[in-house]
């Protein structure tokens, strides 16, 4: 009886094996026998091509026109949203060539991003971190400051900070962090002492990155907040970052010469880890992100994330879990990492 029932539940249109069969059977019924397929959907085919061969060689896109190298890699990821819409186009052509193609872009965006999809938070962690880009503007300074400090973090880097609004983050944060220190428009807030606190020379002018020494119970660690000039995307000359790559170099050069093994950067540095343009810094450390977080982890803007322009970078600490926070009056979020320090800083 049990298997006369699970029959007729499938004949009458049931959700049995046989029927969804069926349903895929039909989509390519009108395929078999069609010379067609072959022919139809050379264009799609052809941009499925194209789109595989953007994505595999964007370190070869030159940045002497626009920096447009660099403006391909920022938003490298969302060019896998075009696989799908092909594929849709594939089906409604019925183009097995097509189809077809579209198996290499799929591939190399795998390759290149495969792994964000993947979880690989991990217990554990000594040390948590967080950075924000606060937004000038910011409305309730004094609620994004009580926001980022109930997140736990026990060193806490804040960037665009504006003069006026600095009491305000400074009172906000005193109750959790003993220890602070402001240089221009970055500021460093620990509850562990901090020392040997200096401005980062960027090549700006003014001061928009710092550096400290803060001492853990692990032991010291170098820690470095910066926010390196925006990026502008213009029709007349393209993405506009020149000054952003000069300070991106100069920063890369105070990091490789800094004397204590176990270094993390915190900031906004308008560039994401795919951007070659940042080779300076991003050669040399680690991302907590990619090395220890859920997903890709866009911090901006915040009310549609379109990049990670925000980092947390380390080298001789081990990330073991990495995320963004909650939005605030910002529109950037925030991020934060737990991290385990290396005894030896290797």
């Amino acid at each position: 009886m049990a298997q006369q029932a699970y029959m007729a539940d499938t004949d009458n249109g049931g959700p049995g094996p046989e029927r969804r069969g069926a349903r895929f059977r039909r989509l390519f019924s009108g395929w078999r026998g069609d010379r067609g397929v072959w022919r139809r959907g050379l264009v799609t085919a052809a941009v499925a091509l194209a789109l595989a061969a953007v994505m595999a060689a964007h370190a070869q896109i030159p940045n002497t026109i626009g920096n447009l190298g660099s403006l391909t890699e920022t938003f490298l990821p969302w060019f896998g949203l075009l696989v799908p819409v092909l594929l849709l186009v594939a089906l409604l052509r019925r183009s097995l060539t097509a189809l077809i193609a579209l198996v290499l872009p799929a591939t190399v965006w795998c390759n290149l991003f495969g792994g964000l999809l993947f979880d690989k938070t991990g217990p554990g962690g000594d040390l948590m971190v967080a950075t924000h880009n606060v937004n000038a503007d910011n409305a309730d300074p004094e609620g994004t400051a009580r926001a980022v400090a109930a997140s736990g973090a026990d060193i806490l880097a804040l960037e665009e900070l504006k003069a006026s609004a600095v009491p305000t983050y400074e009172k906000a944060l005193a109750p959790t962090y003993r220890h602070h220190a402001v240089v221009g428009t970055v500021g460093l807030w620990s509850k562990y002492p901090m020392g040997e606190v200096r401005a980062v020379d960027i090549l700006l002018g003014w001061k928009r990155a710092m550096r400290a020494t803060v001492t853990t119970p692990d032991g010291p660690v170098a820690v470095y907040v910066a926010h390196l000039p925006s990026v502008r995307v213009k029709l007349e000359a393209g993405f506009t970052a020149r000054q952003r790559d000069k300070s991106a170099d100069a920063l890369g050069e105070a990091i490789a010469d800094e004397t204590l093994p176990r270094k993390i950067l915190l900031g906004d540095l308008n560039g994401t880890m795919n951007d070659r343009s940042l080779n300076a810094v991003t050669s040399q450390m680690r991302s907590s992100q990619g090395a220890a977080g859920n997903g890709f982890g866009f911090s901006w803007p915040a009310s549609f994330p379109m990049a990670r322009i925000d980092q947390i970078l380390v080298t001789g600490v081990e990330p073991r879990s990495s995320w963004t926070l909650p939005a605030t009056g910002s529109d950037h979020l925030p991020l934060a990492a737990r991290l385990t320090l290396h005894p030896d800083g290797s």
